[in-house]
């Protein structure tokens, strides 16, 4: 019997998978999408993440690979990072979930142990647990295990936290969590041991909070704009010297969890709307980007605007649930030609030098490292016409400025007249 199996081998699973298999795990990978599979078989890497091509190189013997959700039950431990979208209606998806139960049902047996990875509901562990005891009878917490143990690594830094983030674990029943542990604690974090609900709670408000905490300074640029106010001296007025201060810095807040997890709070709340006019205010920024360059430009119809960056965040080739689209789309709806950059995620773009050409209006929407230079700044100003507005929620520059023409941004960014 293999050692564990991790089904779905998305930016979740696969470095997990990866990491077991380097811990000196026998792994099955388990995946559905056979291009994914198909780049496995091969030796590459499917999607970017630092260190995971060198790891994959290192226990590609130790890695089986296979594509129906039953292969799993020849590990003892089953690892679920399946998919949990939202619903339109406010209301968790668990047909990924349901679905691998169903498969896996027939093929369970005393000893199993079942770990749910994926960012899910409260009381969705309690579920997992009772549909194995409502299909096949087990005692959970003698017979199998099953316990939740959430991940909350950021994007691109899964090999230098997944050792040092607290490891949290919710077990049902007697011993679940103690068995969850035996596997997790081979990749060296400390685990933290509590109830499964308070871990549920735990990774879905880990987001929330960070959802939150953005929306206040995306607010805050409105409010400025509204004002005639600078958003970021504003920011700075908030934050220097106060002990309380700690505003952060507005962009275009998304990602697959940061807009999903609060409905996964909201399905059930008591006070429901509060983390609705969160995800607003984060959905707005790229109407008030848009609003923003019609109000000094004019109409944009016919207008060449270039749109830098399609990944949700900086230095990241995911493009899941990245407010970039809804800017290009509102964009051309307003009739602009959009034309679009970005160096690392999978979609094709234009090179930076074609995307600018002749812009009217250059709008950073991704803050990668590769934008945020005096040269990429340069080849900017040279490409684009001579009066192109620059919009840029990030400072990328330290410009200090969300919509200023490109040579004074040159000359707020202190680079000198070009």
């Amino acid at each position: 019997m293999k050692d564990v199996a991790v089904i779905g081998l998305g930016r979740v699973g696969l470095p997990l998978a990866l990491a077991f298999a380097d811990a000196g795990l026998e792994v099955i990978g388990v995946d559905i999408d056979p291009a994914r599979i198909g780049a496995l078989r091969e030796g590459l890497m499917p999607f970017e993440e630092p260190g995971a091509q060198e790891v994959l190189d290192r226990v590609a013997g130790r890695l089986e690979l296979a594509e129906h959700a039953a292969d799993a039950h020849r590990a003892r431990h089953i690892v679920l990072t399946l998919g949990t979208p939202a619903m339109s209606h406010i209301e968790i998806d668990l047909r990924q979930i349901r679905a691998v139960l169903d498969d896996l049902l027939p093929h369970l047996r005393e000893g199993h142990a079942l770990h749910l990875r994926s960012t899910i509901a409260p009381n969705t562990t309690h579920f997992v647990a009772g549909y194995l005891r409502k299909h096949r009878g087990f005692d959970i917490g003698t017979d199998v295990f099953v316990a939740h143990v959430p991940e909350r690594i950021a994007s691109a830094r899964f090999f230098e936290e997944i050792s040092t983030l607290p490891c949290i674990v919710g077990g049902v029943g007697e011993r679940s969590g103690e068995v969850a542990a035996e596997l997790f604690e081979r990749l060296g974090a400390p685990i933290v041991q509590t109830t499964p609900v308070q871990a549920e709670l735990a990774k879905i408000w880990t987001n929330i909070l960070r959802y939150t905490t953005f929306a206040l300074p995306n607010l805050l640029m409105v409010d400025c704009e509204q004002y005639d106010a600078n958003v970021f001296e504003v920011i700075d007025l908030i934050n220097r010297d106060y002990p309380r201060g700690g505003m952060r810095l507005p962009g275009l807040t998304a990602g697959t969890c940061l807009r999903k997890d609060f409905a996964f709070s909201e399905e059930r709340s008591n006070a429901p709307g509060m983390l609705l006019a969160v995800s607003r205010v984060n959905e707005s920024v790229p109407l008030f980007l848009v609003q923003g360059l019609k109000r000094r430009v004019g109409s944009l119809e016919g207008r060449k605007v270039a749109v830098l960056g399609l990944a949700f965040k900086s230095d990241t080739d995911d493009e899941r649930d990245s407010l970039s689209y809804k800017l290009i789309r509102m964009l051309e709806r307003e009739l602009a030609d959009v034309a679009i950059h970005d160096p690392r995620v999978p979609t094709p773009t234009q090179s930076l030098e074609d995307a600018v050409a002749d812009a009217d209006a250059v709008v950073v929407a991704t803050n990668h490292p590769e934008f945020c230079t005096p040269e990429a700044l340069g080849q900017i100003v040279d490409g684009a016409r001579t009066d192109a507005l620059l919009v840029d929620p990030w400072n990328c520059w330290g410009a200090a400025t969300v919509f200023a023409h490109t040579d004074e941004v040159v000359v707020l960014a202190g680079l000198g007249a070009r």
